[in-house]
């Protein structure tokens, strides 16, 4: 026997939701109708991208100049002055992304390598190397330093050995530059010096480095690691 109770019960729910998807095909037919089409796809795309996780793009890397990860002021140069490593790792010197030492034109050279810039506009007057190892060159080093302008840019990177032949008389000249470290070199020593002629480099800033040669260190057999110096010094 058919229960009725419960036939009566299925067909209101069959017919309540037959109602309810008429009902909400005839809303959605009306809000089509009269809503303009490009807000409906704005709300399309809305409800799409809410799913969507962020993309969050790196900015481009920055070049650095003379590759001196320094953010340097327009009001000031970047320089870089590293020493040679081994007979056939030559020293570089950097200025304002130019590199003054250490390419095929100037490749630079056993002993003291001296770069001289003038600092209102920026340009090398000046290049010069003296070795230290064969030669008596100490006394033409200092004649070279004593007739530099006074206010010039002076940077100096050693290759090989800038000891042997330093005379005395030139360790006081690179003294009078402001050179902290010139009396400490030894056979094989790396060495970079930043000064400015007649005038005195800021304090904060790196001006000069040492380091010696050690059997037990040394990266290069006889010769100790490159050493490097770098810094935002301020324009004239």
């Amino acid at each position: 026997m058919v229960n009725v109770r419960l036939l009566s019960s299925n067909t209101v729910k069959a017919t309540g939701l037959i109602f309810a998807s008429l009902f909400a095909w005839y809303l959605g037919y009306f809000f089509a109708e009269i809503l303009p089409e490009d807000s409906l796809q704005t709300a399309i795309g809305s409800v799409q991208r809410i799913g969507e996780k962020p993309v969050v793009k790196a900015p481009l890397p920055k070049k650095q100049k003379c590759a001196v990860w320094r953010n340097c002021l327009p009001s000031e140069v970047v320089y870089s002055v590293r020493s040679g490593g081994s007979k056939s790792t030559l020293p570089k010197i950097c200025l304002e992304d130019e590199i003054l030492l250490g390419t095929a034109k100037q490749p630079g050279d056993r002993g003291f390598n001296f770069i001289v810039v003038n600092p209102e506009t920026l340009k090398v007057t000046d290049t010069k190397t003296f070795d230290m190892y064969e030669g008596e060159y100490s006394g033409p080093m200092v004649e070279f330093i004593n007739q530099i302008p006074n206010g010039f840019i002076i940077l100096v990177a050693s290759h090989d050995d800038p000891f042997t032949k330093l005379s005395d008389a030139a360790k006081k000249a690179f003294e009078d530059l402001g050179s902290k470290e010139i009396r400490n070199l030894k056979f094989r020593s790396g060495f970079v010096f930043l000064a400015i002629k007649g005038g005195t480099v800021p304090e904060y800033l790196e001006r000069e480095k040492l380091i010696h040669s050690d059997s037990s260190r040394n990266r290069y057999g006889g010769w100790p690691a490159e050493i490097q110096i770098d810094g935002c010094l301020p324009r004239k």
